[in-house]
């Protein structure tokens, strides 16, 4: 079954004049949930860097093979994805329930977009449940609460933080987030996390995100690799580590994609 959405009126918050990250990111995944403004913008980054289309394609598939090793390998039947996104195909509940339909998933995310589309999130297999919560990545004790309603925190969750904590421009805020968030799972659960990177032999990246963020919102903080790795610190880290999203478990079936991309993710488990 499913639950109903979060109450909200997105509409007045949607501003179709200004680029969105979440409606760019769409655009490169060849959805149909942006407009003109995104799609300039979107041409405009990757001009500066061409293989930006691929991150965000890395990404979903990082997020598919990663959800269907938790639950195929690890046992994993609860999710709490923070930083949703617009719906697009192989959402977590559909890649999880695939394999185990009694598993449940709680959505969070504060796009007012991503709430107008929050129904496409919701739906279920008959065993398994789904929620959307329209909440800040930094409430952690509202999401907490809220999330608690559908998920037993006394059994392993994971929580997935894909390209959002890059939102949170302090590194003790950030840290503290992903702190607390772990801190009141428990042991079992695992952490899914992707992020931005910077790197000396990437600079045409550095460039399209300085170009990002003179013109669009929200504006994206860059880490080094070392940087994202200190995001699993207390954890026990799965292999390969936190590497390029493309290199994390290829599957049979994933489109190809260049031998690095800026977007570096990791899976870890809490012991």
């Amino acid at each position: 079954m499913s639950e109903t959405p979060a109450v909200g009126t997105p509409g007045n918050r949607i501003r179709t004049d200004q680029p969105h990250t979440a409606r760019i990111w769409n655009y490169w995944l060849g959805g149909k949930d942006n407009y003109a403004v995104d799609q300039e913008v979107g041409e405009r980054i990757r001009e500066l860097h061409p293989g930006i289309g691929e991150y965000a394609r890395a990404d979903r598939q990082f997020l598919r093979r990663a959800v269907r090793y938790l639950v195929a390998e690890c046992g994993i039947r609860q999710f709490l994805d923070i930083g949703t996104g617009l719906p697009t195909a192989d959402n977590t509940h559909e890649v999880a329930q695939r394999i185990a339909p009694e598993s449940r998933v709680v959505y969070v995310d504060n796009d007012p977009i991503v709430l107008a589309h929050a129904a496409a999130l919701l739906t279920s297999t008959p065993e398994g449940r789904t929620s959307y919560l329209d909440e800040d990545l930094r409430d952690t004790d509202t999401i907490l609460a809220r999330a608690g309603q559908l998920l037993d925190f006394d059994q392993p969750v994971a929580l997935i933080l894909l390209g959002v904590v890059i939102f949170i421009e302090d590194d003790t805020e950030a840290h503290g987030i992903v702190r607390r968030l772990m801190d009141a799972l428990s042991a079992g659960s695992h952490l899914l996390l992707s992020h931005t990177v910077t790197r000396p032999d990437m600079p045409d990246v550095d460039a399209a995100v300085a170009f990002w963020n003179e013109h669009g919102t929200p504006k994206l903080t860059q880490r080094s690799p070392e940087a994202v790795a200190g995001f699993f610190d207390g954890l026990q880290l799965l292999g390969p580590g936190v590497v390029s999203c493309n290199h994390w478990h290829p599957a049979p079936g994933d489109v190809a994609l260049g031998e690095e991309v800026a977007m570096y993710g990791g899976v870890a488990r809490k012991q």
